[in-house]
């Protein structure tokens, strides 16, 4: 990393297991960086640019914990007495120490500041700030590098106060700086910070703000787009199977149930991926298994109400859809009542444990979707399920992937624990609101006005998924 380069560098360091790779997990976007709860996890340097579109917009550097800095800031005092010359004798620390395992990983960390990157320098707010901290903080000053301190509260905040007291005798930028919980507009003020450092970086990191800021605004439309058709796929799918004359129609029932579900499940899963992949996580289906809105849920209607619409609601929703409130509006309003469904291992097989009875199966299908039974001109009939006629399936997909899209959007790079369920995701949504979706919802599933509906469809979820930014970034302000 050259003092030339175009593109700008931080390096961040500090003592082990102060959060360091955390801050370089959040900031890079990098769901990669390894993180562990033991002292000195990181022991060699590892670089993680931050890139959009193939372009490099800045980059990181996690670096090993400082251990000898009184040790190293002896000898710089020993060897230099001209407060112009500091940053050649830390550059001539560094050519005389590179081979001696004792100052290894002061040498790793101080090679890439030498080297042009700005300091990223981070403690953990939650120990008491303590006077052994000045010599690596002096030594970090002799560089000359423009630099900014982060408070990271991992336990508690009890001492960010003295922390940042301390730091900004030391440090030209003192801020505080949860890694798990920063919001993004948190993570686009430290760049705009750094900026405003050093005048070399103000023009690129003028345009990574402004590049960061369009590619959220890109991941929320895109993820609304895969919400809408993944939503409207569930409303319209159907499966369909030739019977020959004769044949009993129970047992085909149950595979195409069956066929039904599993399908859907998929969809799904696929959606949730593709809303991962568009905020660049590669590791959280590890994690899925752990999800309290699993995937196993998905035809549960005991535990519909946490993801759909209440009785109340449903019948608001239905009464605006005009000819769907007579015919199906108290079936399903019953059905919410009923407790049906228990999950999908007693009802897709292979995915969760042993099949429902096929009169079990036929039971609990007619309050999802139609049966319809038409004959073949070469003989026999064919038998067809779907698509779903239940108003608050489509609810149910459309709370489900809205709770998914906020865990994942609002989540840092630094969490590795599994996603959780908070609360019911659509009780905001006001009657207004509901009466539109269930018209949407009616229009596609009949397809009338298609290409209309799906972008209205679309055009809700994008303003939902923004507005779930603006939320985080005024509670935060608060």
């Amino acid at each position: 990393m050259s003092r030339d380069s175009q593109v700008p560098g931080f390096a961040v360091v500090g003592r082990p297991n102060k959060g360091k790779s955390s801050v370089v997990a959040t900031l890079a976007r990098d769901d990669s960086v390894h993180i562990a709860a033991a002292a000195g996890s990181t022991r060699d340097v590892r670089r993680f640019p931050m890139r959009v579109d193939g372009e490099t917009l800045y980059e990181l550097v996690d670096t090993p914990g400082m251990q000898r800095a009184r040790q190293v800031l002896a000898w710089l005092r020993e060897h230099c007495q001209d407060a112009a010359a500091r940053p050649a004798a830390v550059r001539q620390f560094l050519l005389e120490h590179r081979d001696d395992a004792q100052f290894a990983d002061e040498v790793h960390a101080l090679e890439p500041v030498v080297a042009g990157a700005g300091i990223i320098y981070v403690v953990d707010g939650s120990v008491p700030f303590g006077a052994d901290y000045e010599a690596e903080m002096e030594v970090l000053r002799w560089t000359g590098r423009p630099s900014l301190a982060l408070v990271n509260p991992i336990e508690n905040s009890d001492y960010v106060e003295q922390w940042v007291t301390g730091l900004g005798q030391y440090f030209q930028t003192v801020r505080v700086f949860d890694a798990h919980r920063a919001e993004h507009h948190k993570q686009l003020e430290l760049l705009s910070l750094f900026g405003h450092l050093d005048p070399e970086w103000q023009q690129p990191l003028q345009r990574a703000v402004s590049v960061l800021r369009a590619d959220r605004e890109r991941q929320h439309l895109e993820a609304a787009e895969a919400i809408a058709l993944m939503v409207e796929e569930g409303i319209t799918y159907s499966v369909s199977q030739a019977l020959p004359e004769g044949a009993p129609e129970a047992p085909v029932k149950k595979l195409l149930y069956n066929r039904y579900c599993r399908h859907l499940i998929r969809r799904e899963r696929q959606c949730r991926e593709q809303v991962e992949a568009l905020f660049y996580y590669r590791e959280l289906k590890t994690a899925e298994a752990g999800m309290d809105f699993d995937e196993e849920e998905l035809f549960d209607q005991e535990n519909w109400y946490l993801w759909g619409l209440s009785q109340r609601q449903l019948l608001v929703a239905a009464g605006a859809a005009g000819g769907i409130a007579g015919g199906s509006a108290g079936m399903v309003v019953d059905g919410m009542a009923g407790g049906l469904l228990h999950g999908l291992g007693t009802l897709a097989g292979g995915i969760g444990g042993a099949i429902a009875s096929s009169r079990q199966v036929l039971r609990r299908s007619e309050d999802i979707a139609r049966w319809t039974v038409s004959g073949i001109p070469t003989g026999g009939r064919r038998l067809v399920y779907g698509p779903s006629r239940n108003l608050n399936f489509p609810f149910v997909l459309l709370g489900r992937a809205l709770q998914h899209h906020r865990q994942v959007s609002q989540r840092t790079h630094a969490v590795r624990g599994a996603l959780k369920l908070d609360e019911p995701v659509l009780d905001w949504l006001d009657d207004s609101q509901r009466r539109k979706l269930a018209l949407i919802f009616e229009d596609l599933r009949r397809g009338r006005r298609v290409d209309q509906r799906r972008s209205e469809l679309v055009g809700l979820l994008r303003a939902w998924c923004l507005a779930a930014d603006h939320a985080e970034s005024s509670s935060s302000s608060r």
